[in-house]
């Protein structure tokens, strides 16, 4: 298998076409608008204040606090809700220290079960139910080829939903643990990127100025994403063309 190969097998390959630059300075404008707006309707509805309460019910209830959310977290990775609203709910509930490590945690213990239940609990109705899904298949062949370094791309690169690759990977060869810990370790600049930026927008709606903080460790988070992503890919093709060798 050449480079090309392997970049056409996880969707990311050089033949799909290209986003045009227009495309990518409107990205950043859309967001911009988007939370320029957000913090409008914020302090005309009193959203600071709001959360102010929440998160007064939530240190009521002391140390369960986090703990419910954790639960909570679990249980809706489980059963394939979407993370993002309850990942955003985590940074504006807890901040972010509290925030990334209970999402980190809600969020891993979650993908592991789904694991454990698709290899060993519902295995063959989650085979059936992904027998003709294209993208499992690929995952499968990947992880075959690859290992480890699978694992670590799909969570930092969004090739496969979040949902898709918890069972996906249960129906794979990796090993649970391999799972476990590149899982954990490659979705928590996600999880801080989330987490943070949520706290930052919400600290900026509550108390009315930018906290810079904030800012800088989501700056730092976006630069370190990026420069792991490359890191990833430059492994995935430096895989692929050692095996090139081989042949």
């Amino acid at each position: 298998m050449n480079e090309s190969d392997i970049e056409n097998e996880a969707s990311v390959d050089s033949s799909q076409p290209a986003v045009s630059s227009r495309k990518k300075i409107w990205k950043p404008v859309v967001l911009g608008v988007l939370l320029i707006t957000f913090i409008v309707l914020a302090r005309v509805f009193d959203i600071g204040g709001r959360l102010g309460e929440l998160r007064d019910w939530i240190d009521s209830l002391g140390t369960l606090g986090p703990l419910v959310y954790v639960l909570i977290y679990i249980v809706s990775v489980v059963f394939a809700l979407p993370g993002s609203i309850i990942t955003i709910m985590g940074g504006l509930l807890f901040g972010s220290l509290v925030g990334v490590i209970a999402v980190s945690v809600g969020s891993t213990i979650g993908a592991s079960l789904a694991f454990l239940v698709a290899r060993y609990m519902a295995r063959d109705f989650v085979a059936e139910r992904f027998a003709d899904n294209d993208r499992i298949q690929k995952l499968d062949r990947l992880t075959q080829e690859h290992g480890a370094i699978i694992v670590a791309i799909t969570r930092l690169v969004p090739i496969f939903p979040f949902n898709l690759l918890n069972y996906g990977f249960g129906l794979t060869s990796v090993r649970f643990w391999t799972y476990v810990f590149w899982s954990w370790i490659c979705m928590l600049p996600g999880t801080i990127l989330f987490v943070v930026g949520t706290d930052a927008v919400a600290s900026t709606v509550s108390q009315g100025r930018l906290p810079y903080g904030l800012i800088g460790i989501f700056v730092i988070t976006v630069i370190l994403i990026t420069v792991l992503v490359r890191q990833a890919r430059k492994k995935l093709k430096s895989d692929g063309n050692g095996a090139d060798d081989e042949q």
